[in-house]
């Protein structure tokens, strides 16, 4: 009985087994149609300390300054009593005991406001920022990784998910959802939909009023059709490989985020010196 349990094994995963350093490539049926190389470029030495750092300098470095204007709550016309009413010496409007224009008041200025002249910045060798990115995409190639930071994909996929360039191609929505789910990465997708959340805190006052998870990313050669139809996608994000850094692949400093890549791209990715 042992010995038919085991040539039934071997008989029923003829084409899933793949050698060590090689990726399959997925058609847009999921099926697999090949083998691609995993390129130097994913077997850097993973460092999430240095993701880290670097994703801190990115997002540090793209905030934008703001202030207040310089007259924001000043813009009234008080004066002081003085001393000896058995009143707060605040400043208060012309001919009204109500207190306006100090910090402490309602409607008056800030004590110490925000300046647009502050520099908001991190500063990060190249060299850091380059080893991080490499780090970042080590980290998309090992599946407990990416599972550990709560991506869904189904069991036997090759990681990053290497897809035809045919996927360039799609032009509906349709057809990319009906791809991913063949493939077996829509389950990441209804995750990112299921984890939106309403914010806390005064953000939803201010256009923010939901959070989402981060999801899939895709990486394509260039802009494309392919791109357009999954881009609205829960979660999904559509980079080319220029567009890649730490930040992309490690949203938030934590590396592993599930990735799909054409043969195109991956062939650019390739190119990369080491």
């Amino acid at each position: 009985m042992a010995e038919k349990t085991i040539k039934q094994k071997k008989a029923s995963s003829p084409g899933k087994k793949h050698a060590p350093g090689k990726l399959h490539v997925y058609g847009l049926d999921g099926k697999v149609t090949g083998e691609a190389e995993l390129p130097a470029a994913f077997k850097a030495d993973y460092r999430p300390d240095l993701i880290r750092r670097a994703v801190t300098a990115i997002e540090a470095n793209a905030r934008q300054p703001y202030a207040p204007k310089p007259t924001a709550g000043a813009r009234h016309s008080v004066s002081t009593w003085g001393k000896g009413r058995g009143v707060a010496r605040v400043q208060r409007l012309k001919n009204s005991s109500q207190a306006a224009q100090s910090p402490n008041n309602v409607g008056g200025r800030r004590a110490h406001p925000p300046k647009v002249d502050k520099d908001l910045g991190k500063k990060i060798n190249r060299k850091e920022l380059r080893r991080a990115k490499m780090a970042a995409l080590h980290a998309t190639s090992v599946p407990d990784i990416v599972r550990g930071r709560g991506h869904k994909f189904d069991e036997g996929l090759t990681l990053p998910i290497v897809v035809k360039d045919d996927f360039e191609s799609i032009k509906s929505t349709k057809d990319a959802v009906e791809s991913l789910s063949s493939i077996g990465v829509y389950a990441d997708v209804t995750r990112a939909k299921n984890g939106r959340k309403i914010r806390a805190g005064r953000g939803k006052m201010r256009g923010r009023r939901f959070r989402s998870p981060r999801g899939l990313l895709v990486i394509l050669s260039d802009e494309c059709d392919g791109g357009r139809s999954i881009r609205n996608l829960a979660g999904i994000e559509v980079v080319t490989p220029k567009a890649l850094n730490a930040s992309v692949l490690a949203p938030g400093g934590d590396p592993g985020r599930l990735t799909m890549i054409t043969e195109a791209a991956l062939a650019e990715i390739g190119r990369w010196a080491e």
